[in-house]
């Protein structure tokens, strides 16, 4: 019995490393303040809710065949491979604003790898996938449901929809044009990459299944009245969890429950931490007037979501928390969860690229980070 436990713990180690670390932070708290009342609040309920529909509602999409359809509309007829690269690009940047980063991710990685091995495109896979990671982690920093992150800062804040957006708009603009230009001058770097392959039906393609969708987009519409305060969050996991029920219900399976319980774990942690009078103005003298650089820094070591949950704890300038952590999402592998998605992929599909990818990717991460940090000072002095 111990050693079949212990083999279960050193599996949840291995496969959720920050719901681990979340869970012994949280456990640990409780010995210094014992539960009592005052826990109850600590969890914030409506970003759970929102969360836990968000989820279902994208897990369902993607069964139906939406993202895979809009992947193959984008890149139907592609003039040349640098056009190619250029929408699988620019797919996750636009997508991610609506559907998160880490959907984005899942969803348009391996349809990728699969148009640019039918293109004989298959030598620019490393970059395209690094240029595609970059892009839904900064596509998703526009909107408050385009990361996780973001929809609890901006439930924390108080701030209104357009408030969030008009923030982060430069910086959304800013990498949009980086992302173009990374991509031109690398196919101008390769006389405009030829395609090799023939073009043909992608195979493999779950058909769009549009009486499955029709239900599902009515709730995603739900979904953002209740991110703007005009549903209550409650109605729309009710609604959530009876859609499911009535039309896919293992999309609810598809949910990242880990997640979830990080959050919850977090929320216990630093809500703990709060009631240590000592360690609560030690921390909250570090962070105040500092948010955006120890944003950025606390990402690069334990990522942008924990990073977020926990210094929002100690300070209240969301503008600076709230680009902090989303710029906060490039640098490491692990700065934002998302790009570990990616990792895995271009690993499974080619074992040998993951030196060359690791270097790529850290250089570019690097690269853009310092220029939206560059921005976010010069915008925010």
């Amino acid at each position: 019995m111990s050693q079949a436990i212990a083999a279960r713990a050193r599996e949840l180690v291995r496969t959720d490393p920050v719901l681990t670390v979340a869970t012994v932070l949280a456990v640990a708290s409780c010995a210094l303040v014992p539960p009592d009342a005052g826990y109850a609040d600590y969890v914030d309920l409506r970003t759970l809710g929102l969360l836990f529909s968000l989820m279902t509602i994208m897990a369902a999409l993607s069964r139906a065949g939406v993202f895979r359809a809009a992947g193959e509309a984008l890149i139907s007829r592609p003039r040349s491979g640098t056009a190619a690269i250029l929408g699988l690009v620019l797919l996750p940047f636009a997508a991610s604003m609506l559907v998160t980063n880490d959907v984005a991710l899942i969803a348009f990685v391996p349809f990728a790898l699969l148009v640019l091995r039918m293109l004989g495109l298959e030598r620019s896979s490393v970059f395209t996938v690094v240029m595609m990671t970059i892009a839904a982690n900064l596509g998703s920093m526009l909107t408050p449901i385009g990361n996780p992150q973001n929809l609890y800062l901006y439930s924390a804040s108080g701030m209104g929809f357009g408030e969030f957006v008009t923030l982060m708009l430069p910086y959304a603009l800013l990498s949009a044009a980086l992302l173009v230009a990374s991509v031109l001058a690398y196919g101008a770097l390769h006389d405009g990459l030829p395609m090799t392959g023939e073009r043909a039906a992608l195979p493999e393609a779950p058909a769009l299944r549009k009486r499955s969708v029709a239900p599902w987009a009515a709730l995603f519409a739900l979904a953002l009245a209740a991110v703007s305060h005009v549903v209550p969050v409650p109605a729309l996991v009710a609604a959530t969890v009876a859609v499911a029920l009535a039309f896919d219900r293992r999309a609810l399976a598809e949910v990242d429950f880990g997640l979830l319980l990080t959050f919850v774990a977090f929320f216990v942690f630093v809500g703990n931490v709060g009631r240590i009078g000592a360690v609560d103005g030690l921390l909250s003298s570090l962070v105040s007037g500092n948010e955006l650089a120890v944003s950025v820094a606390a990402s690069q070591v334990v990522s942008n979501v924990p990073a977020a949950l926990l210094l929002s704890g100690f300070s209240s300038a969301w503008p600076a928390l709230i680009v902090g952590t989303n710029i906060g999402g490039l640098g490491t592998l692990i700065a934002s969860m998302a790009s570990l998605i990616s990792y895995k992929q271009i690993v499974s599909e080619r074992p040998g690229a993951a030196g060359g990818y690791l270097l790529r990717f850290t250089a570019a991460n690097v690269a853009f980070l310092g220029a939206l940090m560059l921005l976010a000072l010069l915008l925010m002095r």
